[in-house]
């Protein structure tokens, strides 16, 4: 099992091979279509993260002490910023992802690339990840 800061490391690295950023932003559009789709039951206001400009949900599963993510977005790179928070973050333990550092995102260049609503977004998603890993972490206790 790949810890969070090895897969932020991973990200980082397939980041820096690309020159400029329609090329970064193509493998972003890339990597959220392998995105593990959300069940559609899950695609409703409850799973909804708010501060996004698009439509993104987001459903965490405690599977043993790990917690799975799922995601969807109604808009492309939204879609794919939320594979690479979800690759970082999924299948990890609920005290990792609240003790995991999100300076990989400054790293890849993510948040001065983005408009201010999408970079706000990309806030909301994290704050809602480790809202998650908070509520399950209880279960856990």
């Amino acid at each position: 099992m790949e810890t969070i800061k090895a897969v932020q490391n991973d990200i980082i690295e397939e980041f820096s091979m690309f020159d400029d950023w329609m090329q970064r932003y193509e493998y972003m559009i890339e990597l959220g279509k392998s995105l593990p789709l959300i069940a559609s039951k899950f695609k409703s206001d409850d799973y909804i993260i708010k501060g996004c400009q698009s439509k993104v949900w987001v459903h965490a599963d405690l599977q043993g002490t790990k917690l799975i993510f799922t995601a969807d977005s109604d808009a492309i790179i939204t879609k794919g910023i939320i594979a690479i928070l979800i690759r970082a973050y999924s299948n990890q333990h609920p005290d990792e992802i609240l003790n995991a550092n999100n300076d990989f995102i400054d790293k890849i260049g993510l948040k001065e690339h983005l408009s201010p609503t999408r970079a706000n977004g990309l806030v909301s998603m994290i704050k809602q990840i480790k809202m998650y890993a908070l509520a399950f972490k209880t279960q856990l206790n």
